[in-house]
């Protein structure tokens, strides 16, 4: 899908110290901005009680690239050649290690022009609470390589990064024909231990049916980057969209934000396939009975809107022994997801203390046989 056509002005997203000069860094502790230079900090502006609530768009619209030209920015990006994360990088900077992959990167002058993003949750957890959940996640798991887990202790630092999302909702209206299932028992004879016994087996009836039912769905949620696994960031939820702020670009102030890989159109199909999903629980319900099944159902989807969401991530990507492992920490929670690290030499105590145990209660045994 093309976004639009006309020209969007380049997005520079610096935040400078009214005091000093140095760049402003957003501090999720405070919720303000703090300079680390001079320590001034400042408010981010928040909008007034006149603003209005966070908009969404019109979806046909977009897919006819014809929205609004405020709706759309342009930033300058770098292309991962490993992952092919796009991250916003500051102009200034030459060289850059990959957030996602710790792949090292030269920075171009490349920009990524998409729709501006209309809501994000600022980050609660600074670094330290993340990497603190981070180091105590491994340190919960069997098997996990001590170099590993002392590398990630050193305090290297995280990466905290906004990942970009969908948003959608819809208005739907279903109607199916399936066929509503009731169990009944039937008594047979069996003959068991020389003898007769009567059994129950369950057996359905079935009859057809059909209906409607309608779904109003409100923030299907669909990540818009490929840089991650798929199962982390489901992991990560649940978000506290509720909580969304109207998008201000002074919260991405110490961050970087990901630029989003999954066009629209791509992502209102990951979020139907959420939505039919949804859609087939409650027909089965309104079937009802012991048993269901679904022969059709035909779904007609109104007022489809959508806003481009960024959420709050803290990555850690370290190369261990050749291997490259990716942790990631929901911004908000602390709640924590990664890269299952082993430790072969672990795996391999653990299978000699058990053949030494199996090998004790075999000796034992047969010393109470008196085999000897």
């Amino acid at each position: 899908m093309t976004v639009q056509d006309q020209t969007a002005p380049l997005q520079e997203h610096r935040f400078p110290c009214e005091q000093c000069g140095a760049d402003y860094r957003f501090d999720p502790g405070a919720g303000r901005l703090i300079c680390d230079h001079c320590g001034h900090a400042d408010d981010i502006a928040q909008p007034g009680p006149w603003a209005s609530p966070i908009e969404e768009l019109d979806f046909d619209r977009a897919l006819r690239a014809d929205l609004p030209e405020q709706e759309i920015e342009v930033t300058r990006v770098v292309s991962c050649p490993n992952c092919a994360a796009q991250v916003e990088f500051d102009e200034r900077l030459h060289a850059a290690e990959c957030p996602f992959c710790a792949t090292p990167v030269v920075t171009d002058t490349g920009t990524h022009r998409h729709i501006k993003p209309k809501a994000l949750l600022p980050f609660a957890l600074d670094e330290a609470a993340a990497h603190k959940a981070m180091t105590d996640w491994l340190g919960s798991l069997w098997f996990a390589p001590n170099g590993l887990q002392a590398y990630a202790r050193k305090g290297r630092k995280m990466q905290g990064i906004y990942v970009p999302y969908w948003t959608f909702d819809a208005d739907t209206k279903s109607t199916y024909t399936g066929e509503r299932g009731t169990v009944y028992y039937e008594t047979n004879m069996v003959v068991r231990n020389g003898k007769n016994q009567s059994v129950q087996v369950a057996k359905v009836r079935w009859r057809p049916a059909s209906g409607r039912v309608a779904r109003l769905f409100d923030d299907v949620l669909v990540l818009a980057s490929r840089s991650l696994p798929k199962k982390f960031t489901d992991d990560l939820e649940p978000w506290d969209l509720a909580a969304l702020e109207p998008y201000n670009p002074e919260y991405l102030a110490g961050f970087r934000a990901e630029g989003y890989a999954v066009d629209l159109e791509e992502g209102y199909a990951k979020a139907r396939a959420k939505m039919d999903a949804a859609i087939a629980r409650d027909v089965r319900f309104d079937i009802g009975g012991d048993r269901q099944r679904i022969h059709e159902i035909r779904t007609h989807v109104s007022d489809v809107t959508f806003k481009h969401v960024l959420l709050p991530v803290w990555l850690a990507a370290y190369k261990y022994r050749g291997e490259t492992y990716r942790f990631v920490v929901n911004g908000r929670t602390g709640r924590v997801q990664g890269e299952r690290p082993w430790s072969a030499w672990k795996i391999a105590l653990l299978l000699a203390a058990m053949l030494l145990v199996a090998g004790a209660l075999e000796y034992f045994e047969i010393l109470d046989t008196g085999a000897f």
